[in-house]
C-alpha cells in the first residue's frame, strides 16, 4: 500500500494510534471580460493531513507531496508536536461506523465534456446578457469553475474510507445604468449535471437581478412586516444554527444554551442537516469517518439536538452526529447540508400576504454587524417596497436591525421557492412579522 511506510514509521516511533486524511483536488477556472479570455486556471492539489496519539496527546502534521522522506518527515512532525500540545481535551482516532450509505455526488460525465464547449457557454452567456436589456450598460464578467475532490481517510484501527464529488459553477455580472443611478448585480448556476444548464434562463435572471435594482432609493424609518429572501435567510440561519455547535455551547458562546427540546423559532420552521440528499454536497462520512444521517435540528420550531464532532460528544457522554469539519489540522464542528424545509406558498403569495411592508433581498456586514453572543444586529441592506401586496419599488441606502431570536421567533410563512446556494445551504423566502429599517 502506498502509505504503510507512514504506518511502519509510526509504530516504530511509539505512536500509538495514527491517521491520514489525504485530499485530492482538481479545479478549473475560465472567464471573459468583453469576448477574451482574462483568466484561465488548471491546478491540481493534494494535501495530506497525519495525526497520532503519543502518551494521549495528539500531534498533528502536513504536507502536500508523498514519498518517503514525506512520511518520516510526518511521523517526525507529530511527535514533536505531541510533546507541546497542553490541551487536555479527548482526541479520537476512529475506528469506523458500523454502516455507511451510499452517497451520489461525482458526475463522471462532467469531465468528458469539452473545454470548447464550456467556453463556448461561456460566450453566449455574456452576449446574451449584453442584449438582454436596454439599461445593460456592461457585462462585468462571466466566469466557468469546475471543481473535483476525492478524500481518503485511513487509520491503524483498519478504517478506510474514500468519496468523491464533482460540481461545476456558471456566474454572470451586469452593471445598469438609469438616469444617474448606477446598479450591478449577479446570478448564477451550481450543479454537476451539465444538461441541466439553460443559459439563456441565467442571462435573463442576471438582466432581471439588476435592472430590477434601478429606481431605488431609502423608505421611512419605522417598523415593516416583510418577506426575506432566500439569499437573506441563508446568511442569517447559518448564524442561528452555529449556535446548536456543541463546541460552542461548551464554551458557553451560544444563544442555545440549555434550549434542547425548547422553543427556539416559530412553529413554522423546520431546519435539517441533510448530508445525504441527492446533490452535489452529499457525503456518507464527515471529517473523522463518522457515518452521517439526514437529521432535525429544529423541528417545528423545536430544538432537536446540538451537533457534535467526538470530542465534544465524548465531554457531553453523547455519540458523534458526524459533524466533525476540517479546518487544517484543527477539527471543528460545521452542518453538512444545511436545509430549511420549504412551506407551500410562492414568493407572490407571501408579498400579498404582507400587503404594506418590504422585500429584503440582500444584508451585508454580517460579521461585523452580527453579535453572535447576544444575537443582535444592524446591517446594511436593499431590497423592494411591498405595497398593495406586489413588489413595488427599490430600497436603496437602508438598514436592517433587530435580533436572531426574534426573526426566527417571528417567522409567520415559510416560501415554496426554495434556492441552493454554493455554500452547502438551501432555504426559501419567508415571511415575518416585523423587521426594523432605518432609511430616511
Amino acid at each position: 500500500m502506498k502509505y504503510d511506510k507512514f504506518f511502519t514509521l509510526a509504530k516504530e516511533a511509539g505512536i500509538e494510534e495514527a491517521e491520514l486524511y489525504i485530499g485530492c483536488s482538481k479545479s478549473l477556472s475560465i472567464s471573459l471580460f468583453h469576448g477574451e479570455v482574462d483568466n484561465y486556471s488548471d491546478d491540481t492539489g493534494y494535501t495530506i493531513l497525519a495525526r497520532g496519539l503519543v502518551n494521549g496527546k495528539c500531534g498533528t502534521a502536513t504536507c502536500d507531496v508523498w514519498n518517503n522522506e514525506k512520511a518520516k518527515y510526518l511521523v517526525d512532525a507529530i511527535a514533536a508536536n505531541a510533546k507541546v500540545i497542553e490541551n487536555d481535551d479527548p482526541i479520537f482516532i476512529f475506528e469506523g461506523s458500523p454502516k455507511y450509505k451510499k452517497v451520489h455526488s461525482y458526475n463522471k460525465e462532467l469531465g468528458q465534456i469539452s473545454i470548447d464547449k464550456k467556453l463556448e457557454l461561456l460566450h453566449q452567456l455574456e452576449q446574451k446578457i449584453q442584449v438582454g436589456d436596454p439599461r445593460i450598460i456592461e457585462v462585468g464578467g462571466v466566469e466557468y469553475s469546475e471543481s473535483e475532490e476525492s478524500v481518503t481517510l485511513i487509520n491503524t484501527k483498519g478504517l478506510k474510507l474514500t468519496q468523491k464529488s464533482n460540481y461545476f459553477v456558471y456566474v454572470g455580472s451586469a452593471v445598469a445604468k438609469e438616469g444617474e443611478q448606477v446598479k450591478s448585480g449577479y446570478e448564477l448556476f451550481l450543479g454537476n449535471n451539465f444538461a441541466e444548464f439553460n443559459v439563456d434562463e441565467l442571462a435573463k435572471k442576471v438582466c432581471k437581478t439588476t435592472v430590477d435594482q434601478l429606481g431605488g432609493e431609502p423608505c421611512k424609518s419605522g417598523k415593516y412586516k416583510a418577506v426575506l429572501s432566500p439569499e437573506v435567510v441563508k446568511s442569517l440561519m447559518s448564524f442561528y444554527v452555529n449556535s446548536a455547535d456543541a463546541e460552542e455551547i461548551q464554551k458557553h458562546s451560544s444563544l442555545f444554551i440549555g434550549k434542547l427540546g425548547q422553543k427556539v423559532a416559530s412553529s413554522k420552521v423546520t431546519v435539517e442537516d441533510r448530508p445525504l440528499s441527492k446533490n452535489v454536497f452529499a457525503k456518507s462520512f464527515d471529517d473523522e469517518g463518522v457515518a452521517t444521517y439526514n437529521k432535525p435540528i429544529i423541528k417545528n420550531g423545536v430544538l432537536q439536538t446540538y451537533l457534535y464532532n467526538l470530542t465534544t460528544a465524548a465531554k457531553d457522554g453523547v455519540q458523534s452526529t458526524g459533524n466533525a469539519s476540517r479546518g487544517g489540522s484543527l477539527i471543528g464542528i460545521a452542518p453538512n447540508f444545511l436545509y430549511m424545509k420549504p412551506g407551500k406558498k410562492s414568493q407572490e403569495e407571501l408579498f400579498k400576504e404582507v400587503g404594506e411592508g418590504v422585500y429584503i433581498t440582500d444584508v451585508q456586514g454580517l460579521h461585523a454587524g452580527m453579535n453572535p453572543q447576544s444575537g443582535n444586529f444592524s446591517l446594511q441592506s436593499t431590497g423592494y417596497l411591498i405595497k398593495d401586496g406586489k413588489r413595488d419599488r427599490g430600497l436603496d441606502i437602508i438598514t436592517v436591525s433587530g435580533n436572531l431570536v426574534d426573526v426566527f421567533m417571528d417567522i409567520k410563512e415559510v416560501g415554496n421557492d426554495e434556492t441552493v446556494f454554493p455554500s452547502g445551504v438551501s432555504c426559501p423566502s419567508v415571511l415575518i412579522k416585523k423587521i426594523n429599517v432605518g432609511g430616511k
